[in-house]
């Protein structure tokens, strides 16, 4: 990194030993530009990306042409970053998502399309689009002879405008009116989901800023600015409802708020290209679409790794101590206290927050303890590394302790050359550049994207709690004389339970978003999940697991459909994933043990599963054999490219680990009396029997 080092030099005015060899290496003169400047320019960005192209250095090419698509929504500089991008996209590894997006628009959407797979791309989606004819959504959405039809997406966006909706001022009944107009575009909800089992994402109004009432149309409940904003909330009302499962919406009126008005929308290209959206903000409207759509696809990050000094708070903690740090009082403290808040907001909606910083640990503890203008204190914060060795190193072992992969993280410091180093040598976490303002701090941060979040639950609520005591559990890992004296000192407790009303969005949350852990990876919707709670031939595990350090929420989920065959019943597994946060707790080897049990409940004869290999799931790679299956000649590929089909006689029991204690409390219509037991057992016996096993 010493040429990162060199370039700050000279933004300060040093001429570094080998200046003149850099001046003639394009990838180093254009790698100094960008090390100059506190947040770098989209142009920086790009000169860089095609320097490093031209050098044959693809994956740091995409990652710069990344970082400069992050870097403003130049529309000319964005559509040579997607042409860079597609030039080097075949050198690339595969995305960690796929996903075949119709985009149905009533305007012309075709920028929008060329610029949403590289949108996609930067929030870790690779897809395919569709594009509708002008003004044709409902008739391709209708038409089971359309393209829509034959392309069948598992993404629709909605690309809308304001001239679409039919709410005229002036309406004797508002309420019925929007209602009305309500029902009309739900009613598109329905036909996605109904037709191609899709997700949707619906693109809000904007409230066009001429008004012919004036300041009068906020007092007049049938003025049509009234009527597109409760038309507005009414459908973001109804996405976030149970009518509204799988059901996303991009807030447009915040983006055009943010912009302004008149320039999200030119009356130019209106009249000349009945393009709704400028050409000047199509990047806003694209970066914004791809994270409410990745968010959908389980691709949102995880984890906000902070640094402490000119970032949390103002001051070098070891100069000026701990009540010396500027927060909380005058222009810069405000500053950084607003910062805080915001922070915390984000830990709300789960978000984990960790924290990296050169510094005495101790003197950083006593901040968090003893400063009364923290407002983040140690109990928001999953993992603390306060030490002086690299940042590079520190995030990668803030990755490990928290069990998660170093594509969840995202790190904001005010140090360049910090934030240089860490996107370099650690290319998967995502770098957040700070401006050298701490006012500018909250702005910059809320301008990131990607941690979007589908829906909330109160596993999101409680995650860094989770974390937290997962980054305890490590440490007392280390300190154990064996790996089963540590487990067990655990007190493990699982519950496993029907899928029902309960657990329904949470096991959907799952499915969307677990990679590791996960044999399959098939992405069912909020509907399905809800499909297979309803259908007497679907069976399930939702488990919870609690240890003396925290309650982990639901972490596990195995659904298996039982199928009548000629040589007898067989359970098959169709989904079985963990999240990655009890990765390494034999509760696999329990969750079998049920399985078994449901299987001989039920009547059937085998077990079968597949393994459908991805970019992430090659730890359960042998789990199958491990459990006794074995290799099912024929189905290799059956389930997917590269997959591999497994079989089972259901054995009379099974000896698991005993590590975890279990409770049973599959119900008959999922899973059989007593989920797998003896019927004739009685239900204290049968408790104690799981127990025991």
């Amino acid at each position: 990194m010493q040429h990162v080092e060199d370039a700050g030099d000279r933004a300060g005015g040093a001429q570094p030993p080998g200046a003149e060899c850099e001046a003639q290496d394009p990838v180093a003169r254009a790698l100094a530009a960008v090390s100059g400047q506190q947040v770098p320019t989209q142009r920086a960005c790009l000169d860089l990306a095609r320097a490093l192209s031209s050098a044959g250095d693809a994956r740091r090419a995409v990652q710069w042409a990344f970082a400069s698509i992050d870097a403003g929504e130049d529309f000319a500089g964005w559509l040579a970053a997607s042409r860079l991008w597609q030039r080097h996209r075949a050198d690339l590894p595969a995305a960690p998502r796929r996903a075949r997006v119709a985009v149905l628009g009533s305007y012309t959407t075709t920028q929008l399309t060329n610029l949403l797979p590289l949108a996609c791309a930067r929030a870790g989606v690779d897809v395919e689009v569709y594009e509708c004819g002008y003004g044709l959504y409902r008739q391709e959405l209708l038409d089971p002879t359309s393209g829509l039809h034959a392309f069948a997406p598992d993404v629709v966006v909605l690309a809308v405008d304001a001239a679409e909706v039919d709410l005229p001022a002036g309406v004797d009944d508002p309420g019925a009116a929007v209602e009305a107009e309500v029902a009309r575009w739900t009613s598109l909800w329905d036909l996605a989901r109904e037709r191609f089992g899709a997700r949707v994402v619906q693109h809000g109004v904007v409230v066009p800023p001429d008004e012919p009432l004036g300041h009068l149309a906020a007092r007049v409940p049938g003025s049509r600015s009234a009527l597109l904003r409760r038309f507005q909330e009414r459908l973001g009302e109804l996405a976030g409802s149970p009518a509204g499962q799988g059901v996303a919406v991009v807030d447009c009126e915040r983006l055009a708020s943010e912009v302004g008005k008149r320039t999200w929308s030119d009356p130019r290209y209106v009249h000349a290209a009945k393009q709704a959206v400028s050409l000047a903000c199509v990047p806003l409207l694209a970066r914004h679409t791809a994270a409410v759509l990745a968010a959908q696809l389980g691709a949102s990050r995880k984890c906000l790794v902070l640094d402490l000094d000119n970032t949390l708070w103002g001051g070098v903690l070891g100069e000026v101590g701990v009540h010396g740090i500027a927060l909380g009082t005058g222009a810069a403290g405000e500053a950084y206290s607003a910062f805080q808040r915001h922070v915390l907001a984000l830990k709300d909606k789960g978000v984990v927050l960790a924290i990296c910083s050169k510094n005495d640990e101790d003197l950083v503890r006593e901040v968090f303890e003893q400063n009364p203008d923290m407002l983040v204190r140690l109990d928001d914060v999953a993992v603390l590394k306060a030490s002086w060795e690299d940042k590079p190193t520190a995030v990668r072992s803030i990755a490990a302790t928290l069990g998660i992969g170093e594509d969840s993280l995202v790190f904001v410091d005010d140090n360049p050359a910090e934030r240089e180093a860490v996107r370099e040598l650690v290319p998967a976490v995502d770098v957040v550049p700070l401006p050298a303002e701490p006012a500018g701090y909250v702005a910059a941060l809320s301008r990131y994207p990607f941690f979007e979040t589908d829906a909330l639950t109160a596993e999101d609520a409680a995650r860094t709690d989770q974390y937290r005591a997962r980054a305890r559990a490590a440490q007392e890992r280390e300190s154990a004389g064996s790996l089963e004296d540590y487990l067990r000192g655990l007190g493990m407790r699982a519950e496993v339970a029907p899928l029902g009303a309960a657990n329904v969005a949470r096991v959907a949350q799952l499915l969307g978003k677990t990679n590791q852990f996960n044999l399959t990876t098939r992405r069912h919707s909020l509907a399905d999940v809800e499909g297979f709670a309803a259908h007497p031939d679907w069976h399930a595990q939702v488990v919870r697991l609690r240890d003396r350090f925290a309650d982990h929420g639901v972490v596990g989920v195995l659904l298996a459909r039982r199928v009548d065959e000629p040589g007898g019943a067989v359970l098959e597994v169709d989904s079985w994933l963990m999240s990655c946060r009890v990765i390494g707790r034999t509760l696999e080897d329990e969750m079998f043990g049920v399985l078994v049990r449901q299987a001989r409940a039920l009547g059937c004869a085998r077990l079968r599963g597949a393994y459908v290999p991805t970019a992430k799931n090659s730890q359960v790679a042998g789990l199958y054999e491990r459990l006794g299956f074995s290799r099912q000649e024929g189905a290799d590929g059956a389930a997917g490219e590269g997959s591999t089909g497994w079989v089972l006689q259901v054995p009379e029991r099974v000896t698991t680990p005993g590590l975890i204690e279990v409770q049973v409390e599959i119900t008959a219509a999922a899973g059989g009396p007593g989920g797998g037991q003896d019927d004739d057992v009685p239900a204290q016996r049968r408790q104690e029997q799981e127990v025991a096993r």
